[in-house]
């Protein structure tokens, strides 16, 4: 391109109302200049500070640097859970004021555990005056002693020799093993032979008041002894039915199984068995006509159950079932 027509283009661009980005570029940036200038002075915030021309004051870098410092910090505190937190900052005072991590660490002497709860609280049976005052702890304790089977004791005989008994009740775990009623109550004993039930009248300090208990536990012939080392305890044995009762209720089954078969028969009778009949009965005439003092004879069975005899009823039934069950 000549020089003229380079004149030429200048003067256009100049003078001929177009303008362009590019146009700063290539007069030198002096008609772009001002138009910034105005751009900036409409954009301009009012609490905006003035761009630094020079080079900025040590206190304004100072401030700016500790600005930046402090959230880039608070960045990684958040990032940062309570734990790795809590060792930051030991750490950082350890760093600054001296120390060991010893002193930190937090004292474990009076931490207590649910089962060292139960244990303060615990009472072998409770009263209602007990349940009077029930704080949390007393109510944990209260709640494990609903959960125990009272029925059979649990003993420990390791100090029978100076006449010390160690008596707790079970828990599931041994009801459903057996343990204290067919095997042997003693903690240290799985004997389930030769098992004999015992009534001991326990008696105890809890919480510096002396309590008395009648419990009950089955043991081994061995256990037996240690448990009986100083002086006999009473031995629970299972009722035993006299001779009488037993024949009187062979006579109550016998006289209800005749009194049926007989009213099957007479409902089957017809006009032949008539004479049958009639002789069955002077059979039975001529055994009245015995002697009293002789017991019931063989006829009285034919009569249908005594009168004296009492029905029991279902819950009698159930209790002696029972008692002969867990004894």
């Amino acid at each position: 391109m000549e020089p003229s027509e380079m004149k030429l283009s200048r003067a256009i661009l100049s003078h001929g109302g177009y303008d362009s980005d590019f146009s700063d570029d290539e007069t030198g940036g002096q008609p772009g200049q001002g138009k910034n200038r105005s751009e900036d002075a409409l954009l301009k915030k009012p609490f905006q500070k003035e761009k630094q021309s020079k080079l900025a004051h040590r206190h304004v870098a100072a401030d700016e640097w500790d600005r930046e410092e402090a959230r880039n910090r608070r960045f990684h505190l958040i990032a940062m859970d309570a734990f790795a937190r809590h060792k930051k900052f030991v750490n950082d005072y350890i760093l600054y004021y001296g120390g060991k991590k010893e002193d930190f660490k937090r004292s474990g002497v009076k931490d207590k555990t649910d089962l060292d709860i139960i244990r303060e609280n615990h009472r072998f049976l409770w009263r209602e005056e007990d349940e009077a005052d029930m704080n949390w702890e007393k109510r944990l304790s209260k709640k494990y002693y609903d959960k125990l089977f009272k029925e059979y004791c649990i003993a420990d005989l390791s100090k029978y020799k100076e006449n010390k008994f160690g008596f707790r009740w079970r828990h599931e775990k041994e009801v459903i093993s057996g343990k204290g009623h067919f095997s042997c109550g003693n903690k240290h004993c799985d004997e389930k032979e030769g098992l004999k039930s015992w009534e001991v009248n326990f008696g105890y300090i809890e919480h510096g008041e002396k309590k008395n208990a009648l419990v009950k536990l089955r043991l081994c012939p061995e256990c037996s002894y240690k448990l009986n080392f100083h002086h006999r305890r009473k031995e629970v044995k299972p009722p035993k039915k006299s001779s009488e009762q037993s024949s009187n209720m062979l006579k109550c089954k016998r006289s209800r199984l005749c009194s049926s078969h007989k009213h099957k028969s007479k409902k089957k009778k017809g006009p032949e068995d008539q004479g049958s009949s009639e002789e069955f009965d002077s059979a039975d005439q001529d055994s009245d006509n015995s002697d009293p003092q002789d017991g019931p004879s063989d006829a009285d069975y034919w009569k249908g159950p005594p009168q004296d005899a009492e029905e029991k009823t279902q819950d009698e039934e159930f209790d002696e079932y029972f008692q002969d069950l867990f004894l």
